[in-house]
């Protein structure tokens, strides 16, 4: 049983000592990790689809900033009541239909912001994102000002949604708390995937992580969480989901890319980056270095850096950088982000030129598949650091080692902890297996997360920035709290066709496509299932039994069990940490067929 409570340092302490006691921890806050992507992925409108009934009877529970229910992408045109399994409620003052099936909000400490929305409403905007971006039904002519143009959707848009808010006004309570409150009635009230684009910038133990307790209990009634990886990229050992039980997802980008083209005076262009729906027509304004228009009470270092607040705000701001370039902003002004090369060919055009001027133009889109397939440059990285031997995001490898050969390759020729016995496994693991792709390395799964346009509140500009008196329905924004929606969207749709599935089922089917393919993943032939196995893992960590039984809530003890080592985890994944030039490993896995039979070797 979860509960909470006041307590003070010492009572804090002598509650931990308490018999039947598994953890306790401060009840800490976490953030939310921020049309063309299910075509991209393979969810195309005429793709095969499990029967109707079967995707409406699929429950997504959404644990984010609320929705905004009258977006077109809830409408419940078409549907019939709830499935008969659905046990959860609708607050009174929220409009719930046969979409939106249920809806709740959280704040135990009940210490609202002034002119909150205190109800499951979405006045932030990332959780209406988020929901329709996973299960939102079909808008046709959606877009951004005319940018990313299309029929906007989910990737099971028949499936029905439940809110659960505990996020509120900045974004940024996500309390324990709250979390765990939102698990425990998402769990009791039904629902089949929970989504969760929350997180920690780093790892901690899987017993005082709120959403690993949360997604553990979860996994125990049959239901998988998918977790967003954080946004705290391109640093090593960054992601904040970890636990084995959840689906962690990184985010990469689509073969579309989002330009915001920039003009100087002597007609040179730069293809910066950006979400940019103000258009000056082609007119030319002076443009001066940042450094050189610091608003009174700010600095030029400051605005030479563009800090927000420190800038004189004129017309326009151009970014230098070789930070996310893959990713474009929506800012209150025209702006546009240039790497540092196009970044100092600018600059020295303002140096040498007695009236230098520029224009940025409106966002024009890009098709082309050198884009697809790159991890965002935002994307938290693995390794995992509660346990270094359970992989956890090198999909990042996708685009720089097509075929690993046993050499060190310059991307690894780092100072930094984790690089020595990444080369290392690599090197043995060629030695065992021959020939290695990457595509049997990227196995956490990493689904779209760039320039995604989803629903948004009309409680909220697009860039959330005071000043800006934008009203959008669509709103264009990046992040693994993109990806994550993606991810259980296509969880959704493997569980339409294998209602029987376990969390560990779909999970493994859908890691082991790699970049999330949901059509691979409905038929992929061998799998890694099996809830026993976490509860060794945990009693070879170190786990005591007494507090194991309080979190997996039956009588199980680690001394009627057969512990293993973290290499016999039945995870669809392989890694070995060491810190020595010769290492042995043992890696013992029990796979299923789901598929025809075969001999596997």
């Amino acid at each position: 049983m979860d509960f909470v409570a006041k307590l003070n340092k010492k009572e804090m302490l002598k509650m931990a000592e308490m018999e039947g006691v598994v953890s306790v921890f401060p009840n800490e806050k976490k953030q939310l990790h921020t049309s063309r992507s299910w075509d991209f992925i393979g969810l195309t409108p005429n793709i095969q689809r499990a029967s109707k009934t079967a995707q409406s009877d699929i429950i997504i529970g959404v644990i984010d900033t609320g929705l905004w229910p009258d977006s077109e992408s809830f409408s419940d045109e078409g549907f019939g009541p709830p499935p008969k399994k659905w046990k959860g409620t609708c607050a009174p003052n929220f409009p719930c239909n046969n979409k939106i099936i249920g809806a709740k909000y959280y704040k135990a400490d009940r210490n609202f912001s002034k002119n909150e929305v205190i109800s499951p409403r979405d006045s932030n905007g990332h959780g209406t994102h988020t929901g329709s971006t996973a299960a939102g039904n079909f808008v046709k002519s959606a877009s951004f000002y005319g940018i990313a143009s299309g029929t906007a959707r989910g990737g099971v848009p028949s499936a029905r949604i439940a809110v659960y808010k505990i996020s509120w006004n900045d974004g940024n309570s996500n309390d324990d708390a709250d979390i765990m409150a939102a698990f425990d009635d998402a769990i009791a009230d039904g629902v089949d995937i929970i989504t969760i684009s929350i997180g920690r910038n780093v790892a901690i133990d899987y017993f005082i992580d709120s959403i690993a307790i949360g997604a553990f209990h979860a996994m125990r009634r049959g239901v998988l969480v998918s977790a967003s990886a954080g946004n705290e990229g391109p640093t090593l050992g960054t992601v904040g989901n970890v636990a084995p039980w959840l689906l962690s997802v990184a985010a990469s980008t689509t073969d579309r890319k989002i330009f915001a083209e920039i003009q100087l005076g002597d007609k040179t262009t730069y293809e910066g980056v950006n979400i940019n729906s103000y258009d000056l027509k082609g007119r030319l304004y002076p443009i001066i270095h940042g450094r050189d228009a610091p608003n009174p009470k700010s600095t030029s270092l400051k605005s030479g850096f563009c800090i927000d607040g420190s800038l004189d705000p004129k017309l326009g701001i151009i970014m230098k950088g070789d930070y996310y370039v893959d990713t474009g902003f929506t800012y209150v002004l025209p702006a546009s982000h240039v790497g540092t090369k196009d970044g100092a060919s600018i600059e020295s055009y303002i140096n040498k030129t007695r009236n230098p001027s520029a224009t940025i133009f409106k966002s024009h889109m890009v098709f082309d598949r050198k884009y697809s397939l790159h991890v965002a440059s935002s994307s938290s990285r693995g390794p995992n650091k509660v346990n270094y031997d359970i992989l956890k995001f090198i999909s990042e490898l996708t685009r720089i080692i097509p075929e690993l050969t046993g050499t060190v390759h310059p991307y690894f020729d780092m100072s930094f902890d984790f690089s020595d016995w990444f080369l290392r496994f690599f090197d043995i693991l060629k030695l065992m297996l021959g020939s290695v792709s990457w595509k049997m390395l990227g196995l956490c799964d990493i689904a779209p997360g760039v320039d995604i346009l989803a629903a948004w509140t009309t409680l909220n500009s697009p860039s959330k920035f005071k000043g800006d008196k934008r009203i959008v329905k669509y709103n264009i924004i990046s992040g693994t709290s993109m990806a994550c929606p993606h991810a259980t969207g296509a969880a959704a749709y493997v569980k339409s066709f294998h209602p029987n599935w376990s969390p560990a089922a779909i999970r493994s089917a859908l890691m082991t496509t790699g970049h999330i393919d949901p059509i691979k993943a409905i038929n992929p032939g061998l799998i890694y299932d099996g809830e026993i196995d976490y509860i060794k893992f945990l009693c070879g960590q170190g786990y005591e039994s007494s507090k194991l039984k309080k979190i997996i809530g039956n009588h199980i003890s680690c001394s009627d069990v057969n512990i293993g080592t973290i290499w016999d985890l039945n995870y669809p994944s392989f890694a070995a940490s060491t810190h020595t030039p010769i290492v042995s490993r043992t890696f013992t896995r029990t796979v299923t067929n789901v598929g025809l039979s075969k001999f596997y070797l």
